[in-house]
């Protein structure tokens, strides 16, 4: 698996997913469970993944749709 970003972002994770996912892509969010456990400061950001072979088409759907995120 391998990380396109961290998102304290709630709306912004909901989209992407929904970006990917129509592209075809599985997605993974890590630490919802740690996230909501901490409460609302947002301390902990939620990790998407994706799995290894996806890495590239998944990065090259969220570019052209503009969304920033690191590699």
């Amino acid at each position: 698996m391998k990380e396109i970003l961290r998102t304290n972002d709630p709306v912004r994770l909901s989209w992407l997913t929904a970006l990917l996912k129509d592209a075809g892509v599985a997605v993974v969010v890590l630490d919802t469970h740690t996230s909501v456990l901490e409460g609302s400061i947002g301390a902990i950001p939620r990790r998407l993944v994706v799995a290894d072979e996806d890495h590239a088409h998944a990065v090259r759907v969220l570019r052209e749709a503009g969304e920033e995120m690191f590699e």
